[in-house]
């Protein structure tokens, strides 16, 4: 009976990952909903039926506009704290 040859461990193994994975800088943004009508920002979902079964309807609190395409704005960081500061709002 012939012996068998014991597996030997991939050289990529022992070296380390061949191709390191850097971590990239992810940068955190921030989506503003805007009413296309007015281009107001006081939009709100529309909570009707079911719990979990919305419809994902919008309403402008502003020009009371109702609908399903609503336009979204994504900021980076810094441009969303511009954002709050032209709207006054105070973030602690």
């Amino acid at each position: 009976m012939t012996k068998k040859s014991k597996i030997t461990t991939p050289d990529w193994i022992l070296k380390g990952k061949e191709k390191s994975k850097e971590k990239k800088k992810q940068v955190k943004t921030f989506k503003i909903r805007k009413c296309p009508k007015c281009k107001s920002d006081n939009v709100n979902v529309v909570l009707t039926g079911e719990e979990g079964k919305g419809t994902k309807e919008w309403e402008c609190k502003k020009c009371k506009w109702k609908g399903k395409n609503i336009d979204e704005e994504e900021l980076t960081e810094e441009e969303f704290m511009k954002y709050l500061d032209s709207k006054g709002v105070d973030v602690a």
